[in-house]
């Protein structure tokens, strides 16, 4: 089973990571190249390119100019430990048994526009650049038209005949991945809260239910589309009455 996600615009470099080891990102090379461009846009320009306040677009302009490779301990910490928000509350890494990382840096996968797809212990440095961003890299009109079928296909290398891909990623960072270059079908868990007479995703609630899904298939060993239908974290249950092949709705 591999589990796809989006990463996070919020950052923690300040905790100290709860495992000293630490792989490195397979895509560094293209992420030098977006870097590249990103290190010319001025405060004004980032500012107008991500729809970002003043303050935002200094801490980022910052950030651009700061980032350099090679990656390491002292400059950079492992992504999952890295972003925070709702997914990742969810997720909880920080408290994930040391002998439960090995599962997780082989099942997890975090897209990224900067780094294109990172397993959890890959080092980053912090960075803004939402994968729907429109960038212009050379020809490239786009973060989609730049990444192309590159990530689809470093996934389908890791992907065994009829694996499960269990997609938890946002609309906007899936279509990183499209599905016709994908070896095997995608299944993407829906989360619904009942609100005002009908079942409704409310983003906050979906969000950290994704997170909270990671975490139940790490803890519990989860590789069958049947356990992973187990799923009752925070009260939510399978709703098989309002699912379909490629869709599994949790509803509570």
């Amino acid at each position: 089973m591999k589990i796809i996600i989006s990463p996070a615009k919020s950052l923690d470099f300040e905790t100290q990571p709860k495992v000293k080891e630490y792989t490195q990102p397979r895509f560094l090379e293209e992420s030098e190249k977006l870097n590249k461009k990103l290190k010319t846009l001025s405060r004004k320009k980032l500012s107008e390119l991500m729809n970002i306040s003043d303050d935002l677009a200094s801490l980022n302009y910052d950030r651009n100019q700061d980032w350099n490779i090679p990656f390491n301990p002292e400059n950079s910490k492992q992504a999952i430990y890295s972003f925070t928000g709702e997914v990742f509350r969810g997720i909880d890494a920080m408290t994930i048994d040391e002998n439960k990382v090995e599962v997780l840096q082989d099942k997890l996968r975090i897209l990224s526009g900067l780094y294109g797809l990172l397993k959890p212990l890959d080092l980053i440095q912090p960075y803004r650049l939402e994968m729907g961003t429109k960038l212009k890299v050379g020809r490239k009109e786009n973060l989609y038209q730049f990444w192309e079928n590159s990530l689809a296909e470093s996934l389908n290398a890791e992907l065994k005949d009829n694996e499960l891909l269990i997609n938890l990623a946002s609309t906007e960072y899936f279509k990183a991945l499209p599905k016709k270059a994908l070896k095997v079908p995608m299944i993407t868990p829906v989360f619904k809260d009942f609100k005002n007479g009908q079942y409704k995703t409310i983003m906050t609630f979906a969000k950290k239910a994704r997170g909270l899904m990671v975490r139940y298939i790490i803890d519990n060993d989860v590789e069958t589309l049947e356990q992973l239908k187990g799923f009752d974290t925070e009260g939510y249950q399978y709703t098989e009455e309002m699912s379909s092949e490629q869709e599994l709705v949790f509803t509570r």
